[in-house]
């Protein structure tokens, strides 16, 4: 073998992926590696090379390296494959454990390729493929990651039983997953039952129970205080909380969960202290910087979130700190910035709709680029026809256009699929609108049923009461018109009548 593959391995390891990459080039175009007697070699080369483009963040040819690969390995003898299934049984759970850019050099995985790949595809944000991926790993074969990257899968695509599944078969295995706990929490599963799945006997991979003395109580109150904030008892979470914090002083976490706490019930100035203080202890916070530059756009700060996103964005730029600054520069009017940061977003996430969302966002902020917005909304919806981001969008540059069918016919697509408040309230508006009032009063209160504390819904019920009474709910109220007839009559005024 010209280029031995665990001279390949090496490279890995030791983090150098540029000359991996480059090694990589060479071995899987060797052609002492004959895929036709040996498609094993030509297989574990490839995944190898594969896990050099994944760490260079070059997710597209890493996806088709390893699809390569799985095509190599189906071409080998039975026999052969039959042979090695004791050693690839031995190497499961070691590879069970390892990231998505390693690979044990003397087997290959399928599985595991199978979620290389998966996890390309989610990186790129294209969920739909990673879960197809991860929907052909067989549920026995799945270790605790991938439980993991398939719950997140499908919370994102609102199957919200099988997301609620796999969070929980996650806490079965290790019950400091804190992300399955806080997802389990937000979707609606009480303390109760999330600590219920805590092992309470040693399981099949020999992990002792939980440990429910002072030492691991902890634990438990974090259960219910993100249960207190998901039920929005947020008094309740807040005083949680603050236990955590005493037990575990300037802990960064505990400091930003209260931070966006305090935030959701107005307590800006604390909040602003809260995540200055998580910034100091850790001034390379990228979470930090996003929600201190979500706060201040929320507070009409939009200089001072700008500085904030700037922060996330030196650190390492994603999708939010883009999201951020873009509404910043539209909150200033700042046009041209807007569109370069969102067509930086683009070029940078190509296969992302939420990117492309992002430029039809910039030029639906003036009349003049609605045409242009409506293409980017509707590629972006072809790239992922579940997005309701920009089904929603859309929707509004339809209403802004007069096309109140076609608003209402897209949105109702989205019905069985989505249980949003927001999605409920743009219904209502459009059906408010065309003077629908039955259907809009129907599905303001769906959304408010969803989301008790959904201001567009409040609001837009408010203005649909009025039109219900026959009162045009533009109208000043009663005490604006007697200050107007006021102002009319002001001695003062009467120069310049």
């Amino acid at each position: 073998m010209d280029v031995p593959k665990e001279h390949l391995s090496t490279l890995l390891d030791h983090g150098l992926y540029s000359s991996a990459q480059m090694l990589g080039c060479f071995a899987v175009s060797s052609p002492s590696i004959s895929p036709e007697t040996s498609p094993h070699l030509k297989a574990e080369s490839l995944v190898l090379y594969g896990d050099s483009l994944f760490r260079e963040k070059e997710y597209s040819r890493a996806i088709q390296i390893y699809k390569q690969a799985l095509q190599y390995h189906k071409i080998i003898p039975k026999q052969n494959a039959a042979a090695s299934v004791t050693i690839r049984s031995s190497l499961s759970a070691a590879n069970r454990s390892s990231s998505p850019g390693s690979l044990n050099p003397s087997a290959l995985n399928e599985n595991e390729v199978k979620f290389k790949i998966a996890t390309c595809h989610n990186s790129l944000n294209e969920s739909k493929a990673a879960l197809a991926e991860m929907e052909g790993i067989p549920s026995k074969s799945r270790n605790l990651e991938m439980h993991l990257m398939m719950a997140k899968l499908y919370r994102n695509s609102r199957h919200t039983r099988a997301a609620i599944g796999c969070f929980k078969e996650c806490l079965r295995n290790c019950p400091y997953i804190l992300d399955a706990i806080i997802a389990l929490a937000e979707l609606g599963v009480s303390a109760k039952d999330i600590i219920s799945l805590f092992p309470q006997t040693p399981n099949r991979s020999g992990r002792p129970p939980f440990d429910y003395s002072d030492s691991s109580r902890w634990l438990l109150r974090y259960v219910e205080a993100q249960c207190c904030v998901a039920s929005n008892d947020y008094k309740g979470g807040l005083e949680l909380f603050s236990e955590l914090l005493q037990r575990f002083p300037n802990n960064i976490h505990i400091l930003l969960e209260m931070a966006k706490v305090k935030a959701v019930i107005g307590k800006n100035d604390e909040a602003i202290l809260d995540f200055e203080k998580s910034l100091r202890i850790d001034e390379r916070h990228v979470t930090g910087y996003i929600m201190k530059g979500n706060l201040f756009l929320s507070m009409n700060r939009p200089e001072a979130a700008v500085i904030a996103y700037r922060g996330a964005q030196e650190l390492r730029p994603d999708l939010r700190s883009y999201q951020g600054l873009v509404r910043s520069y539209l909150a200033l009017s700042k046009i041209k910035e807007a569109l370069y940061v969102a067509r930086e977003a683009m070029k940078a996430m190509p296969q992302s709709a939420k990117a492309l969302k992002l430029v039809g966002d910039v030029h639906a902020s003036s009349s003049s680029g609605r045409e242009k917005a409506k293409k980017f909304y509707e590629s972006a919806l072809r790239l992922e026809p579940g997005f309701l981001g920009a089904a929603l969008a859309l929707a509004e540059l339809h209403v802004q256009e007069g096309r109140n069918g076609d608003a209402v016919s897209l949105l109702q697509g989205f019905l069985k699929d989505w249980a949003d408040d927001s999605l409920h309230a743009k219904l209502a508006q459009v059906f408010a609108a065309t003077s629908m009032l039955q259907e809009a009063l129907s599905h303001y209160q769906a959304a408010l049923r969803i989301n008790p504390l959904s201001d567009d819904a409040r609001k837009g019920l408010e203005r649909l009461e009025k039109q219900m009474k026959g009162v045009d709910p533009d109208a000043p109220e009663e005490d604006e018109d007697n200050e107007a007839d006021d102002a009319e009559v002001d001695p003062d005024d009467a120069d310049l009548l």
